[in-house]
């Protein structure tokens, strides 16, 4: 059975921030055909990645990982980042291997974490938009989440095309900010949720350091331009920043309109797959007090920095 891509959502029809809208087809593909724990050949690698440029972000359902098959699986399409938290954890406080991300309400002994849990504290980060890794001087391209078990209900994610989004804005406002770099930063996100950046420790300081990223990005593929906006992002170089938040707020409330966003609701054994180049993402609340909620994440890193990485004063 080949594999075959259908669109789960019509795509965006009709009138948009301040311009017209655009017109194209859904950016979230449900593919059957094809099994992923299994060995792929180059002609599926290629149409998955074919996929990807086409819509941005693609469903498979019941594809029944475990850790090894899907890093096996992940590798087909880059180098794999190493997870931040667990970069900037102790190994003997890890549930999973380093280049996975623990998106889930557990600790390392699979037990539910506490209500003030830092780890967990940290991660209602997640239900902020963002996009993955944007805080690093390469940024990452594909994300690829299983979900393990998930809970009776919430715990959606939701996304949002930033192509889409871009299309939409009026010609002036392009013009505005296509020259504009922004800086990034974990720690700028968690500050939304009250998160100090002591609170990650000392040990982790340069971590946090902020990177500098276009507000603009090009898809290297299509040529397509798209918003690159996230939750880490903190002000825009050359701009006061309460100017520059204000700014981002506007443009990332434009973004994530209905029309610009599909949430997917999770079965057991998904995987999901989304390019952070193009989308922005969050997780939906959950009871995750009484409620499992384990996936686990490989993330695919990107080609290179997005803009020149010029000091930052501390």
């Amino acid at each position: 059975m080949p594999l075959d891509i259908q669109p789960l959502n019509p795509g965006f029809v009709g009138p948009g921030f301040v311009g017209p809208g655009f017109v194209g087809p859904g950016f979230v593909g449900e593919v059957s055909g094809i099994d992923l724990t299994q060995p792929l050949t180059a002609g599926q690698v290629a149409a998955i990645e074919a996929g990807m440029d086409r819509h941005a972000v693609l469903v498979f359902h019941d594809q029944h990982f475990d850790d090894e098959t899907q890093l096996a699986f992940s590798r087909n399409f880059g180098e794999l980042e190493i997870s931040s938290g667990g970069e900037m954890s102790r190994p003997e406080d890890r549930r999973l291997k380093i280049e996975m991300a623990d998106i889930s309400n557990l600790d390392q002994f699979g037990r539910l974490r506490a209500p003030d849990d830092a780890r967990r504290l940290i991660a209602l980060g997640n239900q902020l938009w963002h996009s993955d890794a944007s805080f690093r001087a390469v940024p990452a391209k594909y994300s690829m989440l299983s979900a393990r078990v998930i809970p009776e209900r919430g715990g959606n994610t939701e996304f949002a095309d930033m192509r889409a989004a871009y299309d939409a804005l009026d010609a002036a406002t392009k013009a505005e900010i296509e020259p504009l770099v922004t800086e990034h930063s974990n720690a700028y996100s968690r500050e939304l949720l009250g998160v100090r950046p002591e609170d990650y420790g000392a040990e982790n300081r340069d971590k946090l350091r902020p990177v500098r990223q276009r507000l603009v990005r090009i898809h290297p593929v299509t040529g397509r331009k798209s918003l690159y906006l996230s939750a880490h992002i903190g002000t825009i170089v050359g701009w006061p920043m309460p100017e520059a938040r204000a700014f981002i707020r506007d443009l990332a409330e434009h973004a994530t309109q209905p029309q610009f966003v599909h949430a997917h609701v999770w079965r057991p054994w998904d995987l999901v797959i989304w390019d952070n180049r193009t989308t922005m993402h969050r997780a939906r609340r959950y009871n995750d007090r009484g409620e499992v909620r384990d996936l686990h994440r490989t993330t695919i890193r990107g080609d290179g920095p997005t803009a020149e990485q010029v000091p930052i004063a501390a």
